[in-house]
């Protein structure tokens, strides 16, 4: 990371299309005992095309978004086809991708009032879920990689808030951190990083975006002018859109193909 970039081309079309005759990854759900929720959870883990376990992999933890659960990034986000095409195109490193839920509680399904209180505070709440339940189960099951040099968090809107709350306050155990219009749940700035030389010095990657349309980028510019008058590398990506899919699906082609490089 050599500061902050302004200027970055959007995915190039047809990135996120299913192309015919190409390596495939796959996609299993997997589940795991939580002791910080008490109970059995479920996520998805996506492995690349060729996936062997004679081979160590850094893992992605990429999150969802309020209204949705483990499966909305599938149902929603095409990441098994972006991440396929990125790998025929030699734009990706080869990485296990997992899917969690980040509601952290006993009935975690998207329904109901979302932003009951209790619902908020499981959000809260998957921070300990993801670092002491998930992380260790999917090293323990896969061939990945158990170094904070090889793992990354991102998410989309309350997963983007979670992604920049967890992952720049555990860089004991992230160095590549992405956030796709970060919600309202982002913690103010300067409680993000109370530490800007810590982050300085074990920040892989650092990336915020937002689209120009969307009610919450502020919250994204906050951060990033925080992080500018700290001199914390970071890219800072504006986009043409709204708080919607295009701009995620985008995000996750572009933050993915810069990760572990």
């Amino acid at each position: 990371m050599k500061g902050v970039l302004y200027m970055i081309s959007s995915a190039p079309a047809g990135f996120d299309q299913y192309r015919n005759d190409i390596p495939r990854g796959a996609i299993e759900t997997i589940e795991y005992d939580s002791t910080t929720v008490g109970n059995t959870r479920k996520a998805l883990v996506y492995t690349p095309p060729g996936f062997s376990s004679e081979n160590t992999y850094p893992v992605l933890y990429l999150l969802h978004g309020i209204g949705g659960d483990e499966m909305e990034w599938q149902q929603h986000g095409s990441p098994q086809i972006i991440l396929d095409n990125l790998y025929n195109d030699n734009l990706l490193e080869p990485m296990i991708v997992v899917l969690p839920n980040g509601r952290a509680m006993p009935n975690d399904r998207a329904e109901g009032d979302l932003f009951d209180p209790e619902k908020i505070k499981a959000f809260e709440r998957f921070e300990s879920d993801l670092i002491h339940d998930l992380i260790p189960y999917i090293e323990s099951n896969y061939s990945a990689s158990t170094t904070r040099d090889n793992r990354a968090i991102a998410g989309l809107s309350m997963g983007g808030g979670q992604s920049l709350n967890i992952g720049l306050g555990n860089l004991n155990h992230f160095a590549w951190v992405g956030a796709f219009s970060p919600a309202p749940n982002t913690k103010a700035p300067e409680l993000l990083l109370p530490n800007p030389q810590e982050a300085i010095s074990l920040l892989s990657l650092l990336w915020i975006s937002c689209g120009d349309q969307d009610n919450l980028i502020q919250i994204s510019v906050d951060v990033h002018q925080y992080l500018e008058q700290q001199d914390v590398p970071h890219i800072w990506y504006e986009e043409s859109g709204g708080h919607d899919w295009p701009v995620w699906k985008n995000d996750l082609y572009l933050f993915s193909k810069r990760l572990f490089k």
